[in-house]
């Protein structure tokens, strides 16, 4: 774990937050897996203990994501997720996934390599070794007819705009009529990692730094990015454990800088 950097590292600042939460009273939710893994893992997590932002916004990031997926999994018998960046996400364990044909975690080599020595691969719960942006990926998904949903959380924000699309476009015409689930940081963000209270604690050398790259202020600017998206929902950060949010959340009730400030999860489908 100390060799990891750049966008791979920050897989470590979720699991800490989803650890953490099992610590609260009460907790948005309890992730026993997560709590199972920061006491395997050597690694300095105490490096966090001040980002309470990021870690309330991670858990309810969560929570909405669960949500979403649950409802999917309900909607769709025998449908597949397809689970991008997904580092050690812990989700596939967490929820209720019988009714599901294939559950698919894609992250870079080195991300999965670390992902098999805490997960069982399994005929159900396949991990495939490939970055989003080599497509090739796209071939090793066994969906055929099935319902899919596509799940990218933590990760759209840290590449460019140019990207974002590519890669939504090479989605939508290889899974047409599938929902997905991404989470969206507005543009007074962007550019601004080195000041994120968490990202910020992470390595930062010259050959590989951490930027966020890519922001929305509204979530029907997701329809724009790609012709073939239809938004479903989208649910604002600071619209739920409100009392949580402290004095932060006294703040974002100021019109202009809610709209400044608003962290979200969106969902669309792929018409």
């Amino acid at each position: 774990m100390s060799k990891l950097s750049g966008i791979p590292e920050t897989m470590l600042i979720t699991l800490w937050a989803k650890a953490e939460e099992a610590k609260k009273e009460p907790p948005i939710f309890v992730d026993k897996k997560s709590l199972e893994l920061i006491n395997m893992i050597d690694y300095d997590f105490s490096k966090f203990k001040k980002s309470w932002l990021s870690q309330l916004g991670v858990a309810i990031r969560t929570k909405l994501i669960d949500d979403a997926v649950s409802d999917f999994i309900s909607r769709k018998s025998e449908g597949v997720i397809i689970n991008i960046g997904a580092g050690l996400d812990t989700r596939f364990e967490r929820l209720n996934c019988k009714g599901l044909r294939y559950w698919y975690d894609i992250d870079l080599t080195e991300s999965i390599a670390i992902r098999r020595r805490f997960f069982n691969e399994s005929n159900r719960n396949k991990f495939i070794d490939k970055s989003i942006f080599d497509l090739s990926w796209i071939a090793e998904i066994e969906a055929n007819d099935s319902p899919v949903m596509i799940i990218a959380e933590g990760v759209l924000m840290y590449f460019d705009k140019d990207r974002v699309k590519f890669i939504l476009e090479a989605l939508g015409e290889n899974f047409p009529k599938a929902e997905m689930i991404i989470d969206t940081i507005p543009s007074f963000m962007a550019g601004k990692a080195k000041h994120h209270d968490s990202v910020k604690t992470l390595k930062r050398d010259n050959s590989d730094i951490i930027e966020f790259k890519w922001a929305l202020d509204k979530p029907t600017m997701i329809e724009e990015m790609c012709s073939k998206i239809m938004l479903l929902n989208a649910w604002n950060y600071y619209d739920y454990y409100k009392k949580r949010w402290s004095w932060f959340g006294l703040i974002n009730k100021i019109p202009w800088i809610r709209s400044r400030l608003s962290c979200r999860t969106i969902h669309f489908r792929f018409d």
